[in-house]
């Protein structure tokens, strides 16, 4: 059963992006198609010592299928999940036309992966990967759901998890015959696998599930095996990170801490989560005192975030806490694209390398500079 922190969790994110009213930013330009293997880069002595800000980016946006034609088994039962967490069971007996919403754009991504793109009619404004381009969007601003335009494309089924709405409108929309599934989605490495059993036992396919599941699980053992090259041996010369939520235009400042994801990317990439030694939990508004208790070395944001500030001068400008900090003394900021740095899923593996590089190894990252 989903937890009530999970489900919380879920609930302020979608919050903070309805306050902000913003939609992904737009994707940073593709860098050069060759560029050394994870595997090959040669450690910094004291990562440190980096100074000024890098973008992390993709090497491309594709999302590989696992399986062209699975087989699938219709009718199925599956588990979907109420607001409180309880668990309860949606009988689906067609998967042709699917509407697939999530904040991150998680879901159509999985759904992409598992081999069934074609069955897609709507999705989320997040998901922008190639091969969606003329799929309707059925969010819109701040991730609210147009229940119109989903009534419209007549779908079969609606898979989401809850972090776009409001809920009780897509809860509404089995008064018109659609078949709404809520699946759990966790902020996680281990939540993207079991998205992907999820979703997959929706379309009757638990074999390209599990397929996808272990794609995944194997993706992020080895890439994390790499970036662990990269980290420092002793623990105390480790890059103490912290990930900020942004929104310069609405004023809104948040430090994400334990069960956000963000740690989960931080322990990945083999960082000091700083909210973590604070005992941050979740997603709070950041304070002066926290961020100058927890002087990070580097800043994890969402490039969005950096833009909605006026760049990094305008960052440091409002927010003269963060200017106080080993990162903002070096400018040590990190971002990426809004819709890919927190979207668990198949692509899960490329996010992290990609961050890994950004921080380890900017050069090697076709880093950008956020500050532009």
């Amino acid at each position: 059963m989903r937890s009530r922190r999970a489900t919380a969790l879920i609930a302020m994110t979608a919050a903070l992006a309805l306050l902000a009213g913003c939609g992904p930013a737009a994707p940073a330009d593709e860098g050069p198609a060759a560029r050394p293997e994870l595997s090959q880069l040669t450690p910094v002595a004291d990562p440190r010592s980096i100074v000024g800000p890098s973008t992390a980016v993709l090497p491309d946006d594709e999302v590989e299928v696992v399986e062209n034609d699975a087989a699938q088994k219709l009718p199925a039962t599956v588990t979907s999940y109420t607001q409180s967490g309880d668990e309860e069971t949606e009988q689906v007996d067609a998967t042709d036309r699917v509407v697939a919403v999530d904040l991150a754009g998680s879901i159509a991504a999985t759904a992409w992966a598992l081999g069934f793109g074609d069955t897609l009619v709507g999705v989320d404004q997040s998901t922008t990967f190639p091969g969606t381009e003329d799929i309707q969007h059925v969010t819109s601003g701040g991730h609210t759901i147009n229940a119109e335009a989903v009534i419209g494309l007549d779908p079969d089924v609606v898979i989401t998890d809850g972090t776009v709405g409001p809920r009780d409108v897509i809860e509404q929309l089995r008064d018109v015959g659609i078949t709404v599934v809520f699946v759990d989605s966790d902020p996680s490495f281990d939540g993207a696998q079991d998205l992907a059993r999820q979703v997959a036992a929706v379309y009757g396919a638990t074999e390209a599930g599990e397929q996808l599941a272990e794609r995944i699980a194997d993706e992020v053992a080895a890439t994390s095996a790499d970036i662990a090259r990269l980290m420092p041996d002793d623990e105390n010369d480790r890059v103490r990170m912290v990930f900020l939520y942004l929104r310069g235009n609405a004023g809104v400042y948040y430090m994400f801490g334990e069960e956000s994801g963000a740690d989960e990317l931080i322990e990945a990439l083999g960082g000091i989560d700083v909210a973590d030694e604070l005992g941050w939990e979740g997603m709070r508004p950041m304070t002066d005192e926290a961020l100058l208790a927890a002087d990070p070395d580097l800043i994890l944001t969402m490039t969005g975030g950096i833009e909605s500030t006026g760049g990094i001068d305008g960052l440091l400008q409002e927010k003269p806490a963060i200017a106080l900090t080993a990162a903002g003394q070096n400018e040590r900021i990190v971002d990426m694209d809004d819709g890919t740095v927190l979207s668990f899923g198949p692509r899960s593996a490329e996010v992290i390398e990609a961050l890994a590089r950004a921080v380890y190894a900017p050069d090697s990252a076709d880093a950008g500079d956020a500050s532009e």
